[in-house]
């Protein structure tokens, strides 16, 4: 019994372990994306032009949503961890991070992140009869985890970073208005200015986390924004992108096709687009030059309600 005891604590101590490697509660920065596509698609019908009718809400493709995000996302992150694991064994900032640490071993992750990749291909059968996602979840894997590559060739890896999860509300939508889609290309517009606003969102804040790593970037001949301009610079850039995010924010209601003024966002969503406004004036308040001892809250804590709170008040704008 004590050695089953033992096995038991040690199987659970790992699994956190796991979940502690790929930041697992920083799904909720793309999730809320996802599900407010999800939310749009249930809410919006096609265009007339179209002539198609959709099958609205389904508990099973809420689920596919959900298991497809965890999937890819934990996927990404351990191929992440295993391709910079020789990386943050040299940068002080990461050095206890799990694998140079000791505390997982570089052929679990690698088992951990084939298992999440063959979790995600298969959950994606849940959206059948429509095969896109299936057919397209490779391919996804696969920019997915190419990320972890361009810091070694691009400085501009910070908004593939973007992209990534802009790929979020755009699969979301392939997968539930997949038919509509292919009729119809202009019927994706919405997602795809979700996604615009995911881009450069993440684009700005991951460039604002990067500032802590400029020095080790540039002696590693890594490639960052604070490392090829400099923090004052970045954090302008990262000011930059945010501000493209507000306008694209502003543009969602003229590509979003309601059947009628009473599906329109409204003066509900402009109350959430001033909201994040305020919210990332505030981030970037609190991340100075010569001071970035708390890019941590501003990175996980603001960012957080951003991504949950734009996803309940403009649901809460589409329902009542």
């Amino acid at each position: 019994m004590p050695e089953t005891s033992e096995r038991s604590a040690g199987a659970f101590q790992k699994i956190v372990s796991i979940l502690e490697m790929i930041r697992f509660s920083h799904t909720i920065f793309a999730l809320p994306f996802a599900l407010l596509a999800a939310v749009m698609c249930w809410t919006v019908p096609p265009l007339e032009s179209v002539g198609m009718e959709l099958p609205g809400f389904q508990a099973i493709h809420l689920l596919g949503i959900v298991v497809c995000m965890v999937f890819a996302r934990s996927a990404a992150m351990a191929f992440n961890r295993v391709v910079d694991h020789k990386i943050d064994e040299e940068n002080p900032r990461t050095l206890n991070r799990h694998i140079p640490a000791g505390i997982l071993s570089l052929k679990s992750v690698i088992i951990f992140t084939l298992i999440n990749s063959l979790l995600f291909v298969a959950a994606t059968l849940l959206f059948l009869p429509n095969r896109l996602p299936i057919y397209l979840s490779v391919p996804v894997l696969g920019l997915l985890c190419l990320y972890s590559y361009t810091k070694r060739f691009t400085s501009l890896a910070h908004f593939y970073l973007g992209i990534s999860l802009m790929l979020a509300p755009i699969s979301t939508w392939i997968a539930l208005r997949g038919e509509v889609m292919m009729a119809s290309p202009a019927d994706c517009l919405p997602a795809v200015v979700i996604g615009l606003i995911v881009l450069f969102w993440v684009g700005g804040f991951d460039i604002i986390y990067a500032c802590q790593d400029a020095v080790f970037d540039k002696v590693a001949k890594l490639k960052s924004v604070p490392a090829k301009l400099g923090v004052k610079m970045a954090l302008r850039v990262a000011a930059l992108s945010h501000l493209v995010m507000i306008g694209c924010m502003l543009l969602l209601p003229m590509v979003h096709h309601a059947g009628g003024p009473e599906l329109a966002l409204g003066g509900i969503y402009y109350t959430a687009v001033a909201s994040v406004a305020t919210l990332l004036i505030y981030e970037h308040s609190m991340v100075k030059t010569d001071d970035l001892t708390r890019v941590n809250i501003a990175f996980f804590n603001v960012n957080s309600v951003i991504s949950v709170g734009l996803f309940l008040i403009v649901s809460l704008d589409l329902l009542i």
